[in-house]
Protein backbone atom coordinates (compact mmCIF):
# COMPACT_ATOMS: atom_id res chain seq x y z
CA UNK A 1 0.00 0.00 0.00
CA UNK A 2 1.45 3.05 -1.02
CA UNK A 3 0.62 5.77 1.90
CA UNK A 4 1.12 9.31 0.98
CA UNK A 5 0.95 12.47 3.58
CA UNK A 6 0.27 16.21 3.14
CA UNK A 7 0.69 18.57 5.21
CA UNK A 8 -1.02 22.10 4.55
CA UNK A 9 0.76 24.97 5.63
CA UNK A 10 2.92 23.31 7.70
CA UNK A 11 5.54 20.50 8.46
CA UNK A 12 4.45 17.48 9.94
CA UNK A 13 6.74 16.19 12.34
CA UNK A 14 8.25 12.76 12.21
CA UNK A 15 6.46 11.36 14.69
CA UNK A 16 3.18 12.57 13.70
CA UNK A 17 4.04 10.75 10.33
CA UNK A 18 5.25 7.40 12.19
CA UNK A 19 2.06 7.23 13.95
CA UNK A 20 -0.06 8.04 10.93
CA UNK A 21 1.51 5.39 9.19
CA UNK A 22 1.01 2.52 11.54
CA UNK A 23 -2.75 3.51 12.01
CA UNK A 24 -2.94 3.08 7.73
CA UNK A 25 -1.84 -0.09 7.84
CA UNK A 26 -3.58 -1.54 10.43
CA UNK A 27 -6.65 -1.12 7.64
CA UNK A 28 -5.12 -3.93 6.12
CA UNK A 29 -6.80 -6.25 8.53
CA UNK A 30 -10.04 -5.50 7.32
CA UNK A 31 -9.16 -5.35 3.28
CA UNK A 32 -5.67 -6.50 1.75
CA UNK A 33 -6.70 -5.23 -1.26
CA UNK A 34 -5.70 -1.25 -0.14
CA UNK A 35 -4.02 0.86 -3.49
CA UNK A 36 -3.39 3.63 -1.68
CA UNK A 37 -4.14 6.29 0.92
CA UNK A 38 -4.16 9.80 0.79
CA UNK A 39 -4.25 11.35 4.09
CA UNK A 40 -4.40 15.18 4.31
CA UNK A 41 -3.45 17.35 7.54
CA UNK A 42 -4.38 20.95 7.65
CA UNK A 43 -5.44 23.49 10.66
CA UNK A 44 -9.29 24.45 9.77
CA UNK A 45 -9.31 27.36 12.01
CA UNK A 46 -5.73 28.73 12.98
CA UNK A 47 -7.26 30.82 16.06
CA UNK A 48 -9.26 27.80 17.65
CA UNK A 49 -6.61 25.20 16.64
CA UNK A 50 -8.71 22.91 14.91
CA UNK A 51 -6.87 20.43 13.48
CA UNK A 52 -8.63 18.76 10.21
CA UNK A 53 -7.91 15.03 8.83
CA UNK A 54 -9.06 13.67 6.18
CA UNK A 55 -8.09 10.19 4.94
CA UNK A 56 -8.64 9.00 1.01
CA UNK A 57 -8.06 5.27 0.13
CA UNK A 58 -8.42 3.97 -3.02
CA UNK A 59 -9.72 0.09 -3.35
CA UNK A 60 -10.38 -2.11 -6.39
CA UNK A 61 -13.62 -0.08 -7.86
CA UNK A 62 -13.96 2.45 -5.03
CA UNK A 63 -12.72 5.03 -3.47
CA UNK A 64 -13.51 5.52 0.56
CA UNK A 65 -12.82 8.90 2.58
CA UNK A 66 -13.71 9.97 6.42
CA UNK A 67 -12.86 13.31 7.61
CA UNK A 68 -12.21 14.47 11.33
CA UNK A 69 -11.59 17.55 13.12
CA UNK A 70 -10.25 17.66 16.75
CA UNK A 71 -7.52 19.15 18.82
CA UNK A 72 -4.53 17.00 18.04
CA UNK A 73 -3.92 15.55 15.04
CA UNK A 74 -3.11 12.26 16.11
CA UNK A 75 -6.59 12.15 17.85
CA UNK A 76 -8.34 13.07 14.35
CA UNK A 77 -6.31 10.58 13.05
CA UNK A 78 -7.31 7.60 15.07
CA UNK A 79 -10.79 9.05 14.58
CA UNK A 80 -10.31 8.76 10.81
CA UNK A 81 -9.17 5.56 10.58
CA UNK A 82 -11.98 4.06 13.08
CA UNK A 83 -14.52 5.67 10.43
CA UNK A 84 -12.64 3.84 7.70
CA UNK A 85 -12.32 0.44 9.43
CA UNK A 86 -16.36 0.57 9.70
CA UNK A 87 -16.13 1.24 5.72
CA UNK A 88 -13.64 -1.53 4.95
CA UNK A 89 -15.95 -4.14 7.39
CA UNK A 90 -19.34 -2.87 5.42
CA UNK A 91 -17.76 -3.69 2.08
CA UNK A 92 -16.81 -6.40 2.98
CA UNK A 93 -20.02 -8.02 4.28
CA UNK A 94 -21.81 -6.38 0.93
CA UNK A 95 -18.69 -8.49 -1.07
CA UNK A 96 -19.52 -11.87 0.93
CA UNK A 97 -23.40 -11.01 0.75
CA UNK A 98 -22.94 -10.79 -3.01
CA UNK A 99 -20.95 -13.92 -3.50
CA UNK A 100 -23.52 -15.77 -1.40
CA UNK A 101 -26.12 -14.93 -3.39
CA UNK A 102 -24.76 -15.49 -6.68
Amino acid sequence: MNITITARKFKAHSTLKDHINDEVKSLVKFNDDILSADVILSYHNMKESLKNTEIVLQVPGQTLTASEESDDFSKSVSSAVAKLSRQLKKLKTKKLQERVND
